[in-house]
Parts: C-alpha cells; structure tokens; sequence
C-alpha cells in the first residue's frame, strides 16, 4: 500500500536541511543535501510507521492532515 505524507523542509545556519513530516508527529530528520535529506526522510518515514504499527493499541492519536503553508508578517 502507498501512502501519501508530505515534508516541511528548512535550512539551518549550517546549510544542512531538514525534513518535518507533520502527518507523523516527531519524524524529523536532516541531510546535506535536498538528495540526501529525502533520501533519510523516506527511511525516517518507514521508521515511524513501524514504531505506530508496533505501539497501535498503546496509541489513540488524532490523525492530522496537512493543509498547507501560509507566510506572515509581524
């Protein structure tokens, strides 16, 4: 089964990207390159899902579905 997530990506001051998948609370994970960092986020994603699969009936998370981004200034 194929499943859809989606990835926040951001830069830090020391140019090393990192990836947030906001459907799978806490699978974060960084990479030198946006090659490398998909690379690592796929693994981290399958990681999570395992770990949930594991836990399920310890668990009565809320689902979340992404939604989009929005930019603001203050």
């Amino acid at each position: 089964m194929t499943r859809t997530f989606h990835v926040i990506i951001e830069q830090d001051e020391d140019n090393v990207y990192i990836g947030k998948v906001p459907e799978l609370s806490g699978c974060v994970t960084q990479g030198d390159t946006l090659d490398e960092l998909m690379k690592n986020i796929r693994e981290a994603i399958e990681l999570c899902l395992d770990v949930r699969e594991n836990e399920k009936n310890l668990t009565n998370q809320e689902q979340l579905r992404f939604v989009g981004m929005q930019e603001i200034q203050v």
